[in-house]
């Protein structure tokens, strides 16, 4: 009698196991159906079971549909789990846990799921990001490369999610976690050198311009024609008041590029923070020969001539001797009048522009006593500066 009575109670466990696992079984089938409320009703009651709640089964049906509330467009069941992918990666990640066997492994590799999953996270990662969330954007590519990197993963990972992760991590200004993504592309060889750029931007972001060279003179390295690299690093020069290691490079790049209008136009610029507005005038002038409709190289020898006359005018201010005073004024206003032209060109290539009206309003002024005709454009420019 006491065998028999072991043996039943040994039976009534095994079938409270089988009737446990059933509610798996039947949650997967609702989740085919697509009735997923109820199939987390009773996959609810299977994960809190003594019989079921150790399974590896249990999660694997819990990462399912988890992934399929993440899919769905009923708002109902996109509500039922608060972070669905999340809970289906710690999901499927314990279902691994539970089976030391391996035979879960070898379903998802043959499910394909770690690769479902990974795309899902991609695609949430997107939507996050056009939502402009960029730090649930990073967290989601992150997860993604993290899901590719496995083992179970049966895809190929896209070199691209690097990109994307260091960019998203960019906009969130997360530079120290963008920088290492950017440095992943650039040892791939992805991206060209807008990577370099990127990390160049993202240690200026944190003030590191001492890095921040480093990097666009390892990008000139390896793109030593790169017109793009060689403006980025005379630009950072520029900024950072490097005059001379400018000008080295400016020698370089016009040699290789005689014709690129851009490399006139920083070399005018730094001649005019040298204040030299002879050699600032010459370099932009060449500039506008080669792109003769840009408004800001016409706008800047405007402003070189100006600044030039000036600074003759104080000169003058200096000369006690009438004749000499008012040859000096006359020899600045010979200048001033060079300004103009440019200015109403810079005017005429943007309308929209007031600094350039500006300019030719002051300018006008200054110089209605030397041609009668610029009152009428003085009052002309006056008129249009009240429409804006």
């Amino acid at each position: 009698m006491k065998k028999f009575f072991v043996l039943f109670i040994a039976g009534s466990i095994s079938l409270g196991a089988i009737a446990q696992m059933g509610k798996v079984t039947s949650a997967l089938s609702f989740i085919d159906q697509g009735l997923l409320d109820k199939a987390k009703e009773v996959l609810d009651q299977a994960l809190v079971n003594e019989k079921s709640k150790n399974n590896s089964k249990t999660y694997e049906a819990l990462g399912k549909l988890c992934q399929e509330c993440f899919k769905s467009e009923n708002p109902k069941f996109k509500s039922l789990y608060i972070n669905p992918l999340d809970t289906a990666y710690v999901a499927y990640q314990k279902a691994l846990e539970l089976d030391p066997k391996g035979n879960t492994s070898k379903k998802f590799k043959i499910n394909g799921t770690y690769l479902t999953l990974g795309n899902d996270f991609y695609n949430k990662g997107v939507l996050e990001y056009q939502a402009k969330d960029y730090e649930a954007a990073f967290k989601s590519f992150e997860t993604n490369i993290k899901i590719s990197s496995s083992d179970l993963y049966i895809g190929v990972i896209d070199s691209a999610i690097y990109y994307n992760t260091g960019l998203v991590a960019y906009n969130a200004k997360m530079y120290d976690k963008a920088i290492p993504y950017f440095q992943k592309c650039v040892d791939m060889k992805y991206g060209g050198t807008q990577p370099h750029f990127l990390i160049y931007q993202s240690y200026i972001e944190k003030g590191d311009t001492a890095t921040a060279e480093g990097v666009l003179k390892q990008a000139l390295d390896l793109y030593p024609d790169n017109q793009e690299v060689i403006l980025q690093l005379l630009d950072h020069y520029y900024k950072s008041n490097k005059v001379p290691e400018a000008f080295s490079y400016l020698v370089t790049a016009k040699a290789k590029d005689p014709n690129n209008y851009s490399l006139y136009w920083v070399e005018g610029a730094l001649y005019m923070k040298l204040e030299k507005w002879d050699e600032a005038i010459a370099s932009l002038t060449k500039s506008v020969e080669l792109k003769p409709d840009l408004f800001d190289l016409h706008y800047n020898i405007g402003v070189c001539y100006y600044n030039k006359a000036v600074e003759m005018f104080k000169k003058a201010n200096e000369i006690m001797d009438v004749a000499k005073y008012n040859a000096a004024v006359a020899e600045a206003n010979v200048i001033f009048i060079k300004a103009i032209p440019f200015f109403e060109k810079a005017y005429n290539l943007k309308p929209d522009e007031v600094d350039a009206l500006r300019n030719l309003k002051e300018l006008y002024f200054r110089l209605r006593t030397v041609n009668p005709d610029y009152e009428t454009k003085y009052n002309e420019v006056v008129k249009k500066l009240e429409g804006k």
